[in-house]
């Protein structure tokens, strides 16, 4: 009988280690990379790897997020899986399901949730995960571009990371009704890969993700530290007349008269030791893994 495959743990400090991560990434996940993300040090002790290894290649993994949820106003320490997968020459051999016991150990009984795959979606309900809806949000809003164009911002900037990271984890959430606090790394990764929408800066307290798309301005995440009007920076954000925003997590505190547009079916949410809002949600797009 043979015997389990070790796992590895991948952390913070193992920049060899690392370096056969990134080589695994592109071998499942295609166009994703984490090399830029590690560049910028954006590997933090909240995020960790397991793996299998095979001659100093990662052949199986799954990485774990600690996250500050939020669901209805109440804050857990949580735990996102992502990176979940096998590189195909070793596919058919439990591999996956031996990393993920790895990861769901080191988790103990915190919730958990992850954003899967969709051709592996009956994979996550043998370890315990269900499915959850998820919904995506608009508001018409007809708007014309007015004003001096709000500056832009560069996360290649260390100065620029070390704000978002400060008003991700000190400002307001996005939403409390499924939110997170403190995920600016899981944002940066997004903008590493060229995944995100630009990040802009409305003030010293207050930088939002948002992009014009035909007549609809996409906003993605707001990272402010106190309230204060959306609606009138939306000429700054625009470069053409728009009709419709659309908001990138549950618009409650930013948008409060959005309405539903329907099931986000990209989002394949999976969760774990938690209850979730019978009200609408949508977890914040820069805040998933």
């Amino acid at each position: 009988m043979n015997a389990t495959p070790q796992v590895t743990e991948i952390g913070a400090r193992d920049t060899g280690l690392q370096a056969a991560f990134c080589d695994f990434i592109p071998q499942v996940f295609g166009r994703a990379d984490f090399r830029r993300w590690c560049q910028w040090g954006e590997w933090t002790d909240d995020y960790r790897a397991y793996a299998v290894l095979e001659e100093g290649r990662v052949v199986a993994n799954v990485a774990v997020m600690r996250m500050r949820l939020l669901v209805e106003g109440r804050e857990l320490l949580a735990y996102q899986l992502g990176a979940v997968g096998c590189v195909p020459s070793h596919r058919g051999r439990g591999l996956s399901r031996v990393v993920m016991d790895a990861a769901l150990e080191a988790c103990g009984d915190a919730p958990l949730l992850l954003f899967a795959n969709p051709r592996v979606r009956q994979f996550y309900p043998r370890f315990g995960f269900q499915p959850c809806k998820q919904t995506l949000f608009a508001a018409a809003h007809e708007a014309l571009p007015e004003g001096p164009p709000v500056p832009g911002l560069d996360l290649g900037d260390a100065a620029v990371r070390a704000g978002l990271s400060a008003l991700s984890s000190e400002g307001l959430p996005a939403t409390e009704r499924f939110g997170a606090r403190g995920y600016s790394t899981a944002a940066s990764w997004h903008v590493a890969n060229g995944f995100a929408r630009p990040l802009w800066r409305l003030g010293d307290d207050a930088w939002i993700s948002a992009g014009v798309e035909g007549d609809t301005l996409y906003i993605d995440d707001v990272f402010a530290r106190t309230p204060f009007d959306l609606r009138a920076w939306v000429p700054r954000l625009i470069d053409r007349p728009i009709r419709t925003v659309r908001l990138g997590f549950t618009p409650e505190r930013w948008w409060p008269d959005a309405q539903e547009a329907g099931e986000d079916t990209e989002a394949d949410l999976f969760v774990r030791g938690v209850s979730l809002s019978r009200e609408p949600h949508g977890f914040p797009v820069l805040a998933r893994t």
